[in-house]
């Protein structure tokens, strides 16, 4: 049987390399994207895809673009996000408030409206990006990190209270990669060559590896996995003494 699933953010960067990569594998893909252009853009090159152009900080507009789906997905993926650099304590309001919108309220919103679907559906799956900046802040990223650790958190509450549906919820940590929001970083060939050092596997990742993440997740050998945060970064978060000079 065929499964279907919903992506947000998925018109473009990561969460469209996740949309193809799951329509490749037989799912009927919704890409929710708050650029209506780019979302019909992305559906004319992905075949069978539902165009759901809708702003995820909009509860009432998530709402609409679920039913218009038609049917609970049995995956939601919550890829949209947003990153607003500076320090903390000089962010404007509206740069914080946006960050917290989009990365903590957003994953909230449509999560909810999936749950509520997939509890009658009898089932379903959740997986949401979160960021190796829930585990390391790094300079400069404002609320960012504070956003991500939020959603890591979110998805194990969920995951208590749903698994006997049953439902299940995960994320995926990112660590530097290759696309998406990262891309006017990874333009500068000096900063693309310093990180992708800084990687014990020695390279940057790719929107691939982080699609491949969730394909697995998603599936049949996954099935067991729940309530997890998976690190998706060439273990780069374990690279501190590498790192660091020893004299």
């Amino acid at each position: 049987m065929s499964r279907s699933a919903i992506v947000t953010g998925s018109a473009n960067g990561i969460g469209a390399t996740i949309a193809t990569l799951l329509a490749d594998k037989g799912y009927r893909v919704g890409i929710l994207d708050r650029d209506e252009q780019a979302v019909r853009e992305r559906c004319a090159v992905i075949d069978g895809a539902v165009p759901l152009p809708c702003d995820v900080c909009d509860p009432a507009a998530v709402e609409r673009a679920f039913d218009a789906f038609g049917g609970a997905p049995d995956l939601l993926v919550n890829n949209a996000g947003i990153v607003r650099f500076g320090e903390l304590a000089q962010q404007s309001d509206e740069d914080i408030r946006m960050t917290i919108e989009v990365n903590l309220m957003g994953v909230l919103w449509t999560t909810r409206s999936a749950v509520r679907r997939m509890a009658e559906n009898g089932g379903g799956h959740v997986i949401s990006l979160t960021s190796i900046n829930a585990y390391s802040p790094g300079p400069g990223s404002g609320a960012y990190p504070a956003s991500k650790a939020a959603v890591k958190q979110l998805m194990k509450q969920f995951a208590l209270e749903y698994g006997d549906v049953p439902i299940r919820f995960n994320s995926i940590a990112p660590g530097f990669i290759d696309g998406g929001m990262s891309t006017p970083i990874y333009a500068d060939p000096k900063v693309r060559a310093a990180r992708s050092r800084g990687v014990p596997l020695g390279r940057l990742g790719t929107p691939e590896d982080i699609a491949n993440a969730v394909a697995f997740l998603d599936s049949t050998e996954g099935a067991y996995i729940n309530g997890h945060d998976l690190v998706v970064d060439g273990a780069v978060t374990h690279a501190v003494l590498k790192n660091l000079p020893r004299e």
